[in-house]
């Protein structure tokens, strides 16, 4: 790959319509557009509302509002109300409808007349999503957001935001290739998407004719995904949808330039708009809260495993990058980014940076205000360890308890309905995320290295758009950045 123009340079006077404009990667996309570039020419928010009021207001609260935006806000002060008003539109619609449910005639053809760039954020990544929400989000939102590009006569790039566990749970090396169309990853099956399609609407139609509940359609849209899923090879619905999503825009897209962009597991960021940054609840998190508040009794992950993560602001970073690389090659490109390969860091040593950091220097204290204090842990190293330990930990004195609750004449039976209930919990959360407590793959990112080295040879913009991973040293960035950013801006109480 060549050298790259300046690519802050390559954004100036242009247009980039930006969908699930609410979610994580995509308010760092737009605060990194406005913040390295102000002489960007406008960027379309395409938001989930009914009209052109909520939009604004969505926009108001949950993207310029939040605290991501503090730089940018000291930087424009007084006039940042005026600059992001010039500078931002946001649109009424919805990537599950055509034409991205955008009902203002006049606004869709100034789109479509302006637009330069497309950066398709939108997607729900619940790993057990209703089956039906899923495919009309991940799978046909992708189709809906395709259509639309080809309408855009200006359009030089489409970058698509996936996810490199759309991989499954392959060991070994993952390479950076597009999925084709029908591909399984246990090979057993073709897989036909308008027969997924056709699939959820018959479900869809049985349980409105028994009558079924809201909550009773809602799990059975649930245990449809995960079944589907299992089916043809992938660990949960979100995975799934997510591969059929990137193998419709491979088939469909004709001569649009598209660009594929696999995060791993993504962090707080590392560098900007600050370090430490982050928002939502991730399963990294979750497990390091329960850990720290001393309600998780084990640490279930392989010690050697390489965990894949990889700070926010530099997905974002090597999402600029590439749109700007790719504009008007029309072909498509795939990207992992993660750690695995250039900078892994093993389970071994997340677990005993989580311990320090909440053990010794800062631990979580009770509503006394007393430390909590973190007791030895069985750390579950393998599958195998992790389901005997759930049945000699769990369901054994569950079967003793239910037992007893027969021979007393029902005296516990309050008492075993709620642990049975918080058992089979469990027992479901660990189902789902076992895959990825026990990876063993390494996510190639040749691409991406070729793309940074492009990048590199420009000084200004290897300073401003690093993606690099090699120049994480995990043990700073998790003690004193992530960790404290976490409890900061997503977890809080």
């Amino acid at each position: 790959m060549d050298q790259l123009p300046g690519i802050a340079c390559s954004l100036e006077n242009k247009s980039i319509l930006v969908t699930g404009s609410t979610g994580f990667l995509a308010k760092m996309f737009v605060e990194k557009v406005l913040r390295i570039q102000p002489n960007v020419k406008r960027l379309f928010l395409l938001l989930r509302v009914a009209d052109a009021k909520s939009a604004q207001e969505r926009l108001s609260n949950e993207v310029v509002g939040k605290e991501l935006f503090r730089v940018l806000r000291q930087k424009h002060g007084e006039c940042m109300d005026s600059f992001i008003s010039d500078k931002v539109t946001p649109v009424a619609g919805d990537v599950t409808w055509e034409n991205l449910g955008i009902s203002d005639s006049n606004l869709l053809e100034e789109i479509w007349g302006e637009v330069d760039f497309i950066v398709h954020s939108a997607a729900t990544t619940k790993f057990d999503e209703r089956y039906d929400t899923a495919l009309n989000i991940n799978v046909l939102g992708a189709k809906h957001v395709l259509d639309f590009a080809k309408g855009c006569v200006k359009l030089q790039t489409l970058i698509h935001v996936s996810t490199a566990y759309a991989a499954g749970e392959k060991p070994g090396i993952i390479l950076e290739k597009p999925f084709k169309m029908g591909e399984t990853l246990n090979g057993k099956l073709s897989l036909d998407i308008m027969k997924e399609l056709k699939i959820v609407e018959q479900g869809l139609q049985d349980l409105w004719a028994k009558r079924a509940t809201k909550d009773e359609e809602k799990l059975a849209m649930k245990q449809l995904g995960l079944q589907r899923a299992r089916l043809h090879g992938w660990p949960n619905t979100y995975v799934f949808t997510k591969a059929m999503g990137e193998m419709l825009l491979g088939q469909m897209r004709e001569n649009v330039p598209l660009v594929i962009m696999r995060p791993t597991i993504v962090t707080s960021t590392y560098r900007e708009p600050f370090p430490g940054w982050i928002e939502g609840f991730r399963t990294v998190d979750a497990m390091m809260t329960a850990y720290a508040k001393a309600k998780m009794t084990f640490w279930a992950c392989g010690l050697e495993m390489i965990v894949d993560l990889i700070p926010g602001d530099m997905v974002v970073n090597s999402m600029v990058a590439a749109m700007v690389a790719h504009a008007n090659q029309r072909k498509e490109f795939i990207y992992q980014v993660g750690s695995s390969r250039s900078n892994p860091i093993k389970g071994s040593r997340v677990h005993e940076y989580v311990h320090r950091y909440f053990s010794i220097n800062n631990p979580f204290v009770d509503k006394k205000g007393n430390p909590i204090k973190i007791r030895k842990y069985a750390v579950l190293t393998s599958k195998h360890a992790l389901q005997w330990y759930m049945l000699t930990r769990y369901m054994l004195p569950l079967k003793g308890l239910q037992v007893l609750n027969i021979a007393s004449c029902r005296h516990f039976q309050h008492r075993y309905k709620e642990l049975n209930r918080k058992i089979k919990y469990l027992m479901f959360l660990m189902k789902l995320y076992q895959p990825f407590l026990f990876f063993k793959g390494i996510f190639d990112d040749t691409n991406l290295e070729k793309l940074r080295m492009a990048t590199f040879k420009n000084a200004a913009d290897a300073n401003t758009f690093c993606f690099d991973t090699k120049c994480i040293e995990w043990e700073d960035y998790l003690m004193n950045i992530h960790i404290p950013g976490a409890l900061k801006y997503a977890i809080k109480s």
